[in-house]
């Protein structure tokens, strides 16, 4: 597909999208800008592809048979090559926890692989969620009510985490804005550089480290991995012998920010 089919495509589905959802309590355009140069492309009165693409949310209430209606927000955002790749799609509920939540994502992006690849699949996407969400909440809830049997288990042992993840490469914006915003819930500290390749680091404790890599990896990529970590036992010896106490005492960053990327990545790959 050429990018004007490309651009077709998600204009049409746009339009789709609007008059399914016809107020903004159901669908917001974060981007408006983005909308009117696609659709300028699209309709001939510019020459070059949009250099920026849409973004929008998608809230819905989903009926469950355990609790009360479920406020579900779908956040959207169209790589550039949309249909010929998927796009970026985050849920969010909160009726599910961490770890459903990364569950589901990580069905929904198979989902899409397998069932909807060169296809606009935003509302597809939309209904399998609706379809699929029950179980999810129905496990979070079992997951809340049952008590644990065992009696004053043993505290586990707290560990610092440093993980270097590298991808084939950063650009896209709403990956950037995941990484860090999930870094700062997170508490965890080191630098996300974007570009080809693109690199984090993130080092805190390691529960959390696992927990920004759990999120991170179900998004869609070319090629992402861990290439490096190192996991030290707070209980330790340093080396003036003395026990290591403190997550905060191992960092070697004071906080998270976002480094100078590659400048010669082009204006297409950003939006990648």
């Amino acid at each position: 597909m050429s990018y004007l089919e490309w651009a077709e495509s998600q204009l049409a589905e746009i339009e789709l999208l609007t008059s399914m959802f016809p107020t903004q309590e159901e669908l917001e355009m974060t981007d408006q800008l983005a909308v009117a140069e696609l659709r300028h492309y699209v309709e001939g009165s510019s020459d070059s592809p949009p250099p920026s693409r849409p973004q929008f949310l998608i809230k819905q209430s989903v009926d469950s048979t355990c609790t009360e209606k479920m406020d579900v927000i779908f956040s959207c955002a169209y790589p550039s090559e949309y249909p010929s790749v998927l796009p970026e799609i985050t849920v969010r509920c909160a009726g599910l926890s961490r770890a459903q939540q990364t569950q589901l994502h990580a069905d929904l992006n198979t989902f899409l692989m397998e069932n909807c690849q060169g296809e606009v699949c935003v509302l597809t996407a939309v209904d399998w969620v609706k379809d699929n969400l029950q179980p999810f909440i129905s496990r979070s809830l079992s997951a809340t009510a049952i008590p644990k049997k065992e009696s004053a288990p043993a505290r586990p042992q707290e560990v610092f985490s440093r993980l270097w993840i590298y991808s084939h490469h950063i650009y896209n914006k709403t990956k950037r804005k995941n990484i860090l915003e999930w870094s700062k819930e997170l508490c965890l500290s080191g630098f996300s550089m974007p570009g080809k390749p693109g690199i984090v680091c993130v080092e805190g404790p390691q529960s959390a480290c696992e927990e920004f890599w759990s999120r991170v990896k179900v998004l869609t990529w070319k090629k992402i991995m861990i290439r490096h970590r190192e996991d030290i036992p707070l209980d330790r010896q340093g080396e003036d012998d003395s026990a290591v106490k403190s997550i905060d005492s191992l960092r070697k960053f004071t906080g998270f920010e976002e480094a100078m990327f590659d400048p010669h990545g082009n204006r297409d790959e950003l939006q990648r």
